[in-house]
């Protein structure tokens, strides 16, 4: 195998995603490696950017599925709440801008009338939200939204698309009709999903945006983090606004604690995660050796850089490996604070009241 071959396949295993991934291969052409869980074949160009980008940090890109509307009343409610009630111009598939109140329910009795002869409520619309990092351009954030939109949708459904800046992060709310002129609807899985999100790091380095998308193990990071109704559940109780101990801060936390003490070991995903983390680095390191041995400085530098990314992730840690490492630090502080009491030394009293 090439140094070339060898650099493509080992890029290949490190980030291709945790799903089967199926491709349609010419048989009258030529045999190549598959970067992209969606977009074509690796180079030698293509796969030293991205190997790059990955070891760099590069900004990653953020495409989540934030609802589905059953109903014209809800669709109108969630239109209405994209739109800041007028504040925030929504555009549509057609590029039309919706501002009255008016143009929004047309909108939601159109996504909803056709659904009405079913017996049981349907969902009208799934709505997604693209999201990257502080200091990112919107108008290149809500361009990449609009052309990756108008490529993934537009000839089957119908969408609109509103601009969001009143937070660090500029995000773009999507909203698509889920029923298509060709009946059928519009229910993202994973593997559309992480079509989505190539296609959102895509045009935005098109636009001269840095982004990537990969999986979060490639980047040796463990489970995604929780959703945003527990995380401002969790803020709350910190704050002392709410006393209220949420399910799964609780099966998060009980377990952790037993590993804490030695009564039970970590569940069988961590382990498997830690395994494909040696896996993952091992495809890594081979990339490095494939690009070291080609001589040339550019490919060197990004070999080194591989290597301090390596360096800097020795372990994949998964919530409840953190969780449990945790309290394993608490009991330690503890024992060790009861070994620094010495044993003859009598309790403080405690003062009476008078």
């Amino acid at each position: 195998m090439g140094l070339e071959s060898a650099l493509e396949s080992a890029l290949w295993e490190a980030t291709r995603p945790a799903f089967r991934v199926r491709y349609i291969h010419d048989l009258n052409g030529q045999p190549l490696i598959p970067l992209y869980a969606s977009y074509g074949s690796a180079s030698g160009k293509t796969a030293r950017a991205k190997l790059a980008r990955i070891v760099r940090r590069a900004p990653e890109v953020l495409v989540k599925v934030t609802g589905r509307q059953k109903g014209g009343r809800h669709v109108k409610a969630h239109l209405e709440y994209i739109g800041r009630k007028g504040d925030v111009e929504i555009e549509s598939r057609d590029g039309e801008i919706l501002t009255s109140k008016e143009d929004i329910a047309e909108r939601a009795a159109e996504w909803s009338d056709t659904l009405q002869w079913r017996s049981r409520p349907t969902v009208s619309s799934v709505s997604l939200v693209f999201s990257m990092p502080a200091r990112t351009d919107p108008d290149k954030v809500l361009g990449s939204v609009r052309a990756l939109a108008h490529a993934e949708f537009s000839d089957n459904h119908d969408y609109v698309m509103a601009l969001h800046t009143d937070t660090p992060r500029p995000h773009v709310h999507l909203t698509v009709q889920a029923e298509g002129l060709d009946r059928t609807r519009f229910n993202p899985r994973p593997v559309q999903l992480n079509r989505l999100r190539e296609r959102f790091a895509r045009e935005l380095r098109a636009r001269g945006v840095v982004a990537e998308a990969t999986p979060r193990r490639a980047r040796g990071q463990g489970i995604a983090g929780s959703s945003m109704a527990l995380v401002k559940l969790r803020a709350r109780l910190r704050a002392g606004s709410s006393g209220q101990m949420t399910d799964a801060d609780r099966l998060t936390n009980e377990p952790a604690i037993a590993v804490a003490r030695g009564q039970a070991a970590l569940p069988a995903f961590v382990a498997n995660g830690t395994e494909k983390w040696q896996e993952i680095r091992k495809a890594y390191r081979h990339a490095a050796s494939a690009l070291d041995a080609t001589g040339s400085t550019e490919d060197r530098e990004i070999a080194s850089d591989v290597s301090g990314f390596l360096d800097k992730h020795q372990g994949m840690n998964a919530t409840p490996e953190v969780f449990a490492a945790h309290h394993s630090r608490l009991l330690n502080q503890a024992s060790l604070l009861k070994d620094v009491i010495a044993p003859d030394q009598p309790p403080p009293e405690k003062e009476r009241s008078r």
